[in-house]
Formats: structure tokens, sequence, C-alpha cells
């Protein structure tokens, strides 16, 4: 009984992932957020005249592959092992 509150007070105040992982969840989130800000735009103000500015190449290919490729960093900051050095 005793050993396993030694071993809850001692996981108790750990943060499940290193520093590191953190670090790179953040620069996903960030890959994100701007993929998301460069679908923004290209509606027209008139609603009875389309506008062809919403097909262009930044909203139909470059946004979502920024969004894809942050999800990817946010995968890799999961998976990434935190107590890995590079001398080994």
């Amino acid at each position: 009984m005793a050993k396993k509150k030694k071993e809850q007070e001692k996981t108790q105040g750990e943060f499940l992932f290193g520093k590191r992982n953190y670090m790179i969840m953040i620069f996903g989130a960030v890959v994100i957020l701007i993929g998301f800000a460069l679908m923004i735009g290209g509606g027209s103000d008139d609603p009875n005249v389309f506008n062809e500015e919403i097909y262009n190449f930044r909203r139909i290919r470059l946004a979502p592959t920024m969004v894809l490729v942050g999800l990817a960093i946010e995968i890799y900051a999961i998976v990434a092992n935190p107590g890995k050095n590079k001398d080994e």
C-alpha cells in the first residue's frame, strides 16, 4: 500500500512529455494556424457575382498542405523520445 502511494506521489509532479516535445508541438500548432490563415478570403462582396479568386493556388494547394504538415509535426512531437541524446 505504501509503495503504491510513493509511486503515485512521484509521478504526480511529472509532465507527460519533455520540453523538446512541447516546443515541437508549439511549432506544429503555429504551422497549422498559418495554414488556416492562408485559407482566409477570396469571397465576393456581392453574392450575385462569382469570384474566381477563391480557386487560386494559395487556398487550394498551399494552405491545406501547411495544415497537413502541421499535423505531421504534431504526430512527430507525440512520438519523439524526450530522453534521446544526440551523442548516442
